[in-house]
């Protein structure tokens, strides 16, 4: 049986604090979720739009430089982007591609966690750290929220 919710956390956790997004889901697994999936991988591919089947809604999980912190949340569109040719794509670019393969995909969610040091061999950030224990704690409302418009407003709060 499909869960409802995937929540998919990716990065390379030997890149210091691109290991936010599986560490996010490890934590998270430890609470055996009946209705909640994780998946992780180093990085999103079109293989990915298949893992969306069947699902109620879609959490994407990944650290980021950019964003300010602790962490963005946003609200996702199936989007070809300049990634959606390359092995590296971009949430928006898997929906695109769950919409050309199957139609509407999911309602989708991005969750990025403010990360300092990405080079390999690094460990995770002291900064790093204490965004992962804030988003922590966002996941696990996220988690026990199955209504969309309390979803979004966590969108609206960010």
């Amino acid at each position: 049986m499909t869960a409802p919710l995937l929540i998919f956390g990716y990065g390379n956790p030997s890149r210091g604090d691109d290991a936010l997004g599986p560490l996010l889901l490890e934590r998270l697994q430890a609470l055996n979720l009946p209705h909640v999936e994780v998946l992780t991988d180093f990085q999103l591919q079109v293989e990915h739009a298949f893992d969306l089947q069947g699902r109620e809604r879609v959490l994407f999980i990944d650290a980021s430089i950019s964003c300010t912190a602790p962490y963005a949340f946003s609200r996702l569109h199936a989007q070809k982007d300049t990634s959606y040719t390359s092995h590296v794509m971009s949430p928006m670019a898997v929906l695109h591609a769950y919409r050309e393969l199957y139609g509407d995909p999911p309602p989708a969610y991005l969750m990025q966690v403010r990360g300092e040091r990405f080079e390999l061999g690094e460990s995770l950030s002291v900064a790093a750290a204490a965004n992962l224990e804030v988003c922590f704690d966002l996941l696990q409302k996220l988690c026990t929220r199955s209504d969309f418009q309390e979803w979004e407003q966590f969108v609206m709060l960010r």
